[in-house]
C-alpha cells in the first residue's frame, strides 16, 4: 500500500455559512467539523499521516482539540496557500510519502470508502483522482440581459448543456506527491483562479481519474447544509446502534 498523506485546508472564514466562526470550527451534533473530518479520514485506514491548515488564531484551540490525531499549522490567504502549507509540513514530517489526499473539513461525513477508491487508484497508477457524482438538474446556458426588467427577469437562456459528460466533484482529492508539488509550484509562481488542486494537475497536463463519489460527503456551506449534515448523522448514528 503506498505511503499516503491527507492534508486538510481549514483555514476559510465560513461566510455563507453564518456561525461567526471559521467554518470548520462551527458545530455539528456538538462536535467540530474539523473534528469530524479528522475522525473521518482515520477511519479510511488509509492515511499514514494528517495535517490540518487553520486559521493562525485558532492554532491552540485545534491542536488542543485534535491532540495527537493530526498535526496543526497555520493556513495561508486562500485554499491553495493552505494546501501549500500544509504540504510542506507533511513532507518535513514523513519524507517518504508517496501519494497525497486534500480533502475539505466542509465535507466532514466523507465515508471511508470514498478515501479508499481514490486511494486504490493511486496504488493503481493514477497521477491525479478525484471522486465525482452525476449531474442530475437540466443545466442551461445564460447570459445577462443589458437592459433587465426586474420582473421577467434579469438572464435569459441561450442554450442547454449536455449533462450526461458533467460531474460534480469531490473530496478527497488524491495526487502522486510529486505531481501537486509541481502543479503548487507552477501556481506560487504563475498563479490563476482555481477552485480545486485538481485543475492545477489539469493544467499541467496531467490525465485526473474519476471514481464514484458519495452523496453523503455534501460539502457544508449554507445553514441548510448543515441541517442536512444533522440528519445524516443521526440516521448513521441510529444505523450504527441497530447493528
Amino acid at each position: 500500500m503506498i505511503r499516503t498523506c491527507i492534508v486538510i485546508p481549514a483555514a476559510g472564514s465560513g461566510t455563507r455559512l453564518g456561525a461567526g466562526i471559521p467554518k470548520a470550527f462551527a458545530e455539528l451534533a456538538g462536535t467540530t467539523l474539523l473534528e469530524h473530518c479528522v475522525r473521518g479520514a482515520h477511519a479510511s485506514g488509509v492515511a499514514d499521516h494528517i495535517v490540518v491548515a487553520v486559521p493562525e488564531a485558532f492554532l491552540a484551540s485545534a491542536r488542543d482539540t485534535l491532540g495527537t490525531a493530526a498535526e496543526v499549522v497555520a493556513g495561508g490567504a486562500d485554499r491553495v496557500a493552505s494546501v501549500r502549507a500544509a504540504l510542506a509540513a507533511a513532507q518535513r514530517s514523513d519524507p517518504g510519502i508517496e501519494a497525497v489526499l486534500v480533502h475539505d473539513a466542509a465535507r466532514c461525513l466523507t465515508p471511508p470508502e470514498v478515501f479508499t477508491r481514490v486511494t486504490d487508484a493511486l496504488g493503481a497508477g493514477a497521477q491525479a483522482v478525484v471522486p465525482v457524482l452525476p449531474v442530475t438538474d437540466t443545466i442551461k446556458r445564460v447570459e445577462t440581459l443589458r437592459s433587465p426588467c426586474a420582473a421577467a427577469g434579469d438572464e435569459r437562456v441561450i442554450g442547454d448543456i449536455d449533462r450526461e459528460q458533467l460531474r460534480r466533484v469531490q473530496t478527497p482529492q488524491g495526487f502522486a506527491v510529486e505531481v501537486l508539488e509541481e502543479a503548487h509550484a507552477l501556481q506560487a509562481r504563475d498563479p490563476i483562479t482555481a477552485t480545486d488542486d485538481a485543475m492545477l494537475a489539469e493544467r499541467l497536463g496531467h490525465e485526473v481519474r474519476a471514481v464514484a463519489g458519495d452523496e453523503r460527503a455534501l460539502k457544508i456551506t449554507h445553514p441548510l447544509d448543515m441541517r442536512i449534515a444533522e440528519l445524516l448523522l443521526e440516521d448513521a448514528t441510529a444505523g450504527g446502534q441497530n447493528r
